[in-house]
């Protein structure tokens, strides 16, 4: 049967969707199918990954106790900052000490939503990744939580690993801790440039103050430290990190941290920068901070440097200042007087200003300031003036007075070597005059260390001219023979056998044959070859006779001597027991001579000098305190009647003899001392005490060679002592001696009480004047030391 025919009345049926209608709605179920397949495959990713990567995050429970590390720090008596040691400048601040104007600083910049967020900043990460496409400008993604976990935990690598342990760190992070337990984290931890750690020591480090006294400009400045510490750094990109300040108040404006009025008082606020270096150490002690370093190392190993300990010493700041100032001026007045060597170095200066400035910039670098002694490249140079330029370009004149030290190099006739001319590195130095000298660095080295002789805590320690041109610390190291200034141990072995300051020797010629010296003949001299014939003990030791102290030692004998010195601290086996002892012939170091003068300055008793009075750990909890004893409970070294009638002798020398100038200059009776010179000029000493304090300085080459034909111990080290005492004894009162037992006054001189009355030793060597005679009964002549050691200290006979 056929099918029925269309109905052309019927109503028309709905038109058929399009193909590409049909076939988009396909694509768009296939789409959502698609995404939502992947988004079930990237959650289950994620979860796979966190359950693989979480448990092997690290723990981060420590931090609740957060101990970064800690530099090892040095300081004075009086908390004045030494020294300190470690990669790491820091010092760990609690988020409550904190200024809110520093952290405000620091939010603006790098977090400003820190408060917000749960550790992760989604905007700021979009931002990012569109900055990554070249779209958009970003201002950075890594929140601070961000920053911690990278900076505490992980490395510095761009990979999409580190990314990925560095959110679920952060989020592990913001799950344990608080948000101020994380923020006092980042503000300890960042690295913001010249090796400091946290804003408080950058704010020590670039404007040397502490943190709770920053300003809104000064917070600014170091807050742009964290993206670039080198780029933005105010000491050495001035420019740049003003344009990043200024960038930061405009942002703690617009984040409401301060007013607009104080935006702009800050963008007006003059900045001043702590001058930059490798250590802005204030008080020269590098010789004492080393010290303090060795002997915490020995106690903590590689720890001394990481656990944040602060060390005490016994150091007196405005005294270590005054020894360094003093040190250096002695040596470089010694300096003027020495011969020219000639500058450092030669360039060639281009005759463009700019193409010259970056060559005296450059050579400059290499020649280094050395304190007060600067460097400069001369830029023209006549036997009237020198013109130099220092690296700031300012050009120095200097004329007169000022071209004296260095007259031999401007002749037209100095060897090339010497001459000074364009391109010419020379040194100079200020006069107090604010004139220019020229002058050079010295080639002659020093010492000086002062202690309180009652405790024998270390008041002030200079061990070189320069810690970084040198670090030899001549006071503990240094070796040297003492000259006259071992003569007193002599004289106070000679008071126990019978000896009186009022004993009189023969100051007259001696001579040993060749058959007793068992070589060549020893002739001794005084250093002025002159003989002054019968005179006191008193008036020996305060003029320093070389052939009176040869007849001492020979009366008490060589032996009985050396078994004495030992009670000062001095090794026998460096003093042998020669005659040549008695001028000092043995070795001593500055740090041996001034524990031995303390035994006079406080009555007779040994104290050992030591440095290091406390110890602490970063939160000022003691870990060592050294309580020094009583003066009374140390050793006895020798009674106190011998102390004191040393003291009157050594009173003697600084009044009116070798050392006469030290209490005409101090204004002072309570100061006693010897001076010392040894042969050849070779080693010059003052070794010295007021009852408070006692201090000993010392002037030599290290290969030893003369110091000059008209240098001694009273006219290069006391000086310096001079100096010293000063700024130490002011405001100290004048010590009264106290009389000991056993001890009278006889006609205005002291005497043991078994001695006085002629009953000691009257005379000496007045028999004749070839050959000492001897005062104490039954003690053996003494000879010369044999030929060998004889040969090797000849002559030993200058004051």
């Amino acid at each position: 049967m056929p099918p029925p025919s269309p109905d052309k009345h019927a109503q028309p049926s709905a038109p058929a969707r399009p193909t590409w209608l049909r076939w988009m709605l396909k694509s768009m179920v296939w789409l959502v199918g698609i995404a939502a397949a992947g988004a079930a495959g990237l959650a289950l990713l994620i979860a796979v990954a966190l359950a693989v990567a979480y448990p092997n995050l690290p723990d981060v429970s420590d931090l609740a106790d957060y101990r970064p590390k800690l530099p090892l720090r040095v300081y004075s008596v009086e908390g004045a900052l030494l020294g300190e040691f470690g990669e790491e400048r820091r010092n760990l601040t609690p988020i409550d000490e904190i200024p809110k104007v520093m952290t405000n600083a620091v939010l603006a910049i790098e977090d400003a939503r820190f408060f917000q967020h749960g550790g992760v900043d989604y905007k700021g990460m979009v931002r990012a990744g569109l900055a990554n496409l070249g779209r958009v400008k970003s201002q950075g993604a890594s929140t601070i939580t961000m920053q911690v976990a990278r900076n505490v935990y992980l490395s510095s690598e761009k990979t999409i690993t580190r990314k990925i342990y560095e959110i679920l760190l952060t989020f592990k992070l913001e799950h344990l801790l608080t948000k101020n337990q994380i923020l006092e984290i980042y503000m300890n931890q960042i690295y913001l440039g010249n090796r400091a750690y946290g804003f408080a020591a950058a704010s020590e480090a670039y404007f040397g103050k502490p943190l709770k006294s920053i300003s809104i400009a000064e917070a600014a400045m170091l807050a742009g430290l964290p993206k670039a510490p080198s780029a933005y750094n105010p000491i050495s990109n001035p420019k740049r990190a003003r344009i990043r300040q200024l960038y930061i108040i405009d942002r703690m404006v617009e984040n409401g941290f301060i007013t607009a009025e104080e935006g702009a008082a800050a963008k007006q606020e003059d900045l001043k920068i702590r001058p930059g270096g490798p250590d802005n150490t204030r008080i020269h002690a590098e010789y004492v901070a080393e010290m303090a370093r060795q002997l915490i190392y020995a106690q903590y190993g590689n720890e001394a440097y990481t656990r944040g300990l602060n060390v005490y010493t016994t150091l007196n700041a405005g005294d270590q200042e005054a020894a360094y100032q003093a040190l250096r001026k002695g040596i470089m007045d010694y300096e003027r007087r020495q011969h020219y060597r000639g500058p450092e170095k030669f360039v060639a200066l281009p005759t463009d200003p700019q193409e010259a400035e970056d060559v005296i910039d450059d050579t400059l670098a290499g020649h280094p300031d050395n304190g007060d002694v600067l460097s400069a490249v001369v830029l023209e140079a006549s036997p009237k003036k020198i013109v130099a330029a220092r690296a700031n370009g300012e050009p120095i004149e200097i004329t007169g007075e000022g071209l004296k030290p260095a007259q031999s190099g401007l002749s037209d006739k100095a060897p090339p070597n010497i001459r000074i001319r364009r391109g010419a590195v020379i040194r100079i130095i200020q006069t107090p005059k604010k004139t220019w000298d020229i002058t050079q660095l010295p080639e002659v080295e020093g010492a000086f260390v002062a202690v309180d002789p009652r405790s024998g805590g270390i008041k002030a320690l200079v061990g070189g001219f320069d810690f970084d041109k040198n670090k030899f610390n001549h006071v503990t190291q240094a070796w040297r023979q003492p000259g006259s200034s071992f003569k007193p141990f002599i004289y106070s072995a000679a008071l126990e056998k019978g000896f009186t300051p009022a004993t009189v020797v023969n100051d007259a010629p001696l001579f040993f044959s060749a058959g007793t010296t068992g070589g060549q003949p020893w002739e001794p001299k005084n250093y002025d070859g002159k003989y002054d014939g019968p005179m006191t003990l008193r008036t020996a030791l305060a003029k320093s006779k070389n052939v009176v102290s040869i007849r001492v030692l020979q009366a008490v004998g060589p032996k009985t001597a050396q078994d004495w010195i030992t009670r000062f601290g001095f090794d026998a086996d460096k003093h042998p027991a020669y005659l040549t002892m008695a001028l000092g012939a043995g070795s001593v170091t500055p740090m041996q001579m001034v524990a031995a003068y303390s035994v006079f300055a406080n009555g007779g008793y040994r104290v050992n000098p030591y440095l290091i009075a406390r110890v602490t750990d970063h939160k000022g909890r003691i870990l060592s305190n050294f309580e020094p004893p009583a003066t009374t409970a140390n050793p006895r070294a020798i009674e106190p009647r011998n102390a004191f009638v040393m003291d009157s002798l050594l009173q003697e020398v600084a009044r009116s003899g070798t050392a006469a100038k030290a209490q005409a200059t101090l204004k002072r009776p309570d100061i006693y001392g010897k001076t010392g010179t040894t042969n050849d000029a070779v080693d010059a000493w003052f070794a010295g005490f007021q009852p408070t304090i006692a201090a000993v300085t010392w002037i030599g080459y290290d290969t030893p060679r003369n110091l000059g034909s008209r240098e001694t111990g009273g006219g290069l080290s006391l000086p310096i002592w001079i100096s010293f005492m000063e700024r130490a004894l002011k405001g100290v009162p004048v010590a009264e001696p106290t009389v000991p037992p056993g001890v009278v006054n006889v006609g205005g001189e002291w005497f043991y009480e078994e001695f006085a009355r002629n009953a000691g030793v009257a005379s000496v060597g007045m028999e004749d004047h070839s050959a000492p005679a001897s005062a104490v009964p039954g003690a053996p002549p003494q000879a010369p030391p044999p030929t060998e050691e004889r040969n090797r200290i000849l002559d030993l006979f200058r004051n």
